[in-house]
């Protein structure tokens, strides 16, 4: 096999560390920690580029709707990691991430976590990225009438997936800091969360949340902290 020259550049990158940064970012696309799916234009990319760096999302942010894919980097703000402690109320996803340790120690929570976001043009192949998946965040923008019901159909045909059976899902109504959105039990009505709840195994964690008033950031941190 032939040696690649150290010294040779691509777009003033030396060549051999383009393609490490490449060979890493297909490994990412192929074993993400987690997966952000939904409709297109749902506010996924908003959402994930907030979590990653709170002070580049405002009011006056604009981003077209993501074609193919797109890897980020969450690292969750040292001043909210608390670690997880058993508590007599503590709900299933609280109890799962307690996996080591005797009853009632504290686990330590995840420092960072890499998200590979879909775009909703891919929904026909979203599942091909289903392997070896333990968390995914299904996003709903409830400021699009329209779009509620179809999201609703998506996040069946996601929950109805057989390798997604044991997945943590996180579903994030977002937009809410619009004044024409639609309200929490609105949106769930229009989703029907309460048929789709007894008719699934998973747990489904849901955060109302906005990217520009960070509504909701810190239950989404500390859902997407959970070993």
């Amino acid at each position: 096999m032939p040696v690649v020259p150290s010294s040779i550049k691509y777009c003033g990158v030396k060549l051999i560390d383009y393609l490490s940064i490449l060979l890493q970012a297909m490994s990412l696309a192929r074993h993400p920690d987690c997966l952000c799916l939904g409709p297109k234009r749902s506010g996924k990319t908003h959402l994930l580029k907030a979590l990653q760096d709170p002070d580049s999302i405002d009011e006056t942010s604009y981003s077209t709707a993501t074609i193919g894919t797109s890897i980020y980097n969450i690292t969750f703000p040292t001043d909210s990691e608390d670690a997880f402690k058993l508590k007599p109320n503590a709900n299933k996803d609280e109890s799962d991430a307690l996996k080591s340790g005797k009853k009632g120690k504290a686990v330590v929570p995840l420092k960072s976590i890499c998200v590979l976001e879909i775009g909703g043009n891919m929904a026909p192949i979203w599942r091909q990225y289903f392997n070896d998946i333990k968390k995914l965040i299904y996003v709903v923008d409830t400021a699009n009438l329209c779009q509620i019901s179809a999201a609703g159909v998506l996040l069946y045909s996601i929950l109805a997936e057989p390798r997604l059976q044991k997945v943590r899902i996180l579903l994030v109504l977002s937009k809410m800091d619009y004044a024409y959105r639609q309200m929490r039990n609105e949106a769930l009505l229009m989703l029907q969360m309460s048929k789709l709840q007894k008719q699934i195994r998973q747990t489904v964690t849901i955060v109302e949340a906005s990217s520009v008033t960070k509504t909701g950031f810190s239950d989404i941190y500390n859902w997407l902290k959970m070993p």
